[in-house]
């Protein structure tokens, strides 16, 4: 099957899972209201930002410092051999630090910072695919289960007709009590598989607004998906290069190697420049009578390095630079099992989707042959050479092999939309959806990376998302799918 075969048979089975409904939503419409309203996805976005300020928390420690302080004492009771001391003072200071040199700690923290973030982003249009493809899935899934239930009534008015049918030829004597006991039994398995399919339905639907924020509304066929590959090796060639999930894992593996650099610097020296000054003043109370002869204030400022050079701290930097190395070890067995499940994931999606298109043609051409059949049954029945069980088991047939064409129809463009999610090709810019200008995850970084300020302040939070708690309960009417 080619890749636009393929592509038109999703659209194409798409549209027979819907026959005769009036259209509303689109699936673009859903997934636009989901980027811009799921919970998940804010969260997501929200948890980048506090990722984003791991970079300036970690510079801030190579940055200058100033602090100050200030102390006020009253002396209630002086030493009786003191003749100076004061009755009360007031003394104040100010003091700049800068680090030279910490051994490389601050710019390895500031590096393994960055690769953090980028992960981040990765694993936010990670959360985008997986939110997407879980809208895609409910989306479909609300399609085929409005269908099943469609095909279910259909069944039960059917059946509703051959056991009145059947009843009447009992009474004229031309079948016996048993072809009337069998019409009546399928009748009511009917009745109860369409019971089980309205549940199934009022399930999906209720899905969808846990996803989009919002019940689903006559839902069109979906679009062709674009950009499915030809085999299973072009997949996994281009999901080894996008799959989010496995780059936010080699960002991961990267910045834990500048942590174990970062751990065998508390072993090294530490050097920082540093000026001060100080101001007392003793209101007049110094010397007590004598307060005269001496100075009531005083004013001192001094300048310097300091050396901090460790010599012994009881094996902490090993330990913590034996810890880093062994969680560095763990980010890379954990990129690998990521790369072994993104070409099991990719793969497993193509074969899914493959198959499920070849389902679509062979349950196609099962139903065209399975309608000829009840025909032909229901016409030799009229002369005696077909049971009404033989109407029966056809019904029956004809309505298995609807429900599968429509669950494979379902099954097919999820696949493939599962295929492309692997493949790092189901992110918002790759969806095609009207939002305005997507969310931007380096706005936010850019702002704030080489803040210094410590009193800018932000608005306090609030939720960004769509609550559900007015949205009626669900039901199983098709008209208002």
């Amino acid at each position: 099957m080619t890749l636009r075969s393929g592509a038109a048979a999703l659209l194409a089975g798409a549209a027979l899972c819907v026959p005769g409904q009036a259209l509303a939503d689109t699936l673009q419409e859903a997934l636009a209201l989901t980027y811009q309203t799921n919970p998940t996805l804010q969260a997501a976005r929200a948890d980048l930002r506090a990722t984003d300020e791991t970079v300036p928390i970690e510079r801030s420690d190579g940055l200058p410092s100033v602090g100050g302080s200030a102390q006020y004492t009253e002396y209630l009771k002086q030493s009786s051999s003191s003749f100076t001391a004061p009755d009360r003072a007031l003394s104040a200071g100010l003091e700049l630090s800068v680090p030279v040199y910490s051994g490389g700690a601050v710019k390895n923290s500031v590096r393994a910072a960055k690769q953090r973030v980028q992960a981040g982003r990765a694993d936010l249009k990670a959360t985008e695919s997986g939110i997407f493809a879980q809208t895609v899935a409910a989306y479909m899934d609300v399609i085929r289960d409005s269908a099943v239930v469609q095909l279910n009534r259909q069944n039960v008015d059917t059946l509703g007709v051959n056991l009145q049918a059947t009843q009447d030829r009992f009474e004229i004597g031309d079948i016996t009590r048993t072809d009337v006991a069998q019409s009546d039994s399928r009748l009511a398995i009917a009745r109860s598989d369409f019971l089980t399919s309205q549940s199934n339905l009022i399930s999906s639907r209720e899905r969808y607004i846990q996803l989009v924020g919002k019940p689903p509304v006559a839902l069109q066929p979906p679009p062709p998906l674009p950009g499915l590959p030809a085999s299973p090796d072009e997949a996994v060639d281009v999901a080894l290069a996008n799959n989010p999930d496995l780059l936010a894992a080699r960002e991961r593996s990267q910045a834990s190697k500048y942590d174990i650099d970062v751990a065998g610097s508390t072993r090294l020296p530490r050097v920082e420049l540093f000026t001060g000054g100080n101001y007392t003043d003793y209101f007049g109370t110094l010397g007590g009578g004598s307060s005269g002869a001496f100075s009531q204030s005083e004013t001192t400022a001094q300048a310097g390095a300091r050396l901090t050079v460790p010599l012994f701290q009881g094996g902490l930097p090993a330990a913590l630079e034996r810890q880093a190395q062994a969680r560095s070890q763990s980010t890379m067995e954990t990129e690998i099992a990521i790369e072994r499940d993104v070409i099991a994931q990719t793969r497993a999606s193509y074969s899914a989707w493959i198959a499920a298109n070849e389902v679509i043609e062979a349950t196609t051409t099962a139903v065209s042959a399975a309608a000829l059949s009840l025909e032909g049954v229901r016409a030799e029945n009229t002369v005696g050479n077909r049971t009404i069980l033989d109407i029966l088991d056809a019904e029956r047939e004809l309505l298995s092999t609807q429900v599968q064409l429509v669950t494979a129809q379902r099954n097919a463009y999820v696949a493939g939309f599962s295929l492309l999610a692997a493949m790092g090709k189901a992110e918002a810019e790759d969806l095609n959806f009207d939002v305005g200008p997507l969310y931007d995850p380096t706005v936010h970084y850019d702002s704030v990376k080489g803040a210094i300020f410590d009193w800018r302040m932000e608005p306090d939070p609030v939720a960004q998302s769509t609550r559900t708690v007015d949205t009626p309960a669900q039901d199983a009417d098709i008209l208002g799918n």
